[in-house]
């Protein structure tokens, strides 16, 4: 298991951006393919997008394609979330996860979780 801790959320106007970032615990993080998620009130959690254990490969929800970028540093142990022209409709709580698995877009396939960070766009 890794221990997992989002930062980096809070109030924004749309079409603004917001950098999340989520450290890891532990000497194995490049072990583990990370994923972001969210949740918004009253809807289930969804899948945002995902990197795999290089960095070399991600891929994305088709609704932040083009908006939302996901990156690791293996050296830090830390993945991001860059999300540039922000709308109302992003307004959740942005989790990061790990699983030991291929790269998924199944919640159920992830072992690891953050405690989530709230993100709020303005109209």
């Amino acid at each position: 298991q890794v221990q997992l801790v989002e930062s980096g959320g809070g109030l924004v106007q749309a079409g603004g951006s917001l950098r999340l970032s989520c450290a890891a615990s532990g000497r194995t993080f490049s072990s583990y393919v990370m994923g972001w998620f969210r949740q918004a009130p009253g809807k289930e959690r969804e899948f945002v997008g995902g990197i795999g254990r290089n960095g070399g490969s991600t891929f994305y929800a088709d609704f932040v394609k083009g908006r939302f970028t996901i990156s690791r540093n293996n050296a830090e142990n830390t993945v991001i979330l860059q999300m540039n022209s922000l709308k109302p409709e992003d307004t959740a709580v942005y989790y990061c996860a790990a699983t030991s698995l291929l790269v998924t877009m199944k919640e159920y396939e992830y072992h690891s979780w953050g405690q989530g960070t709230q993100v709020t766009v303005s109209s």
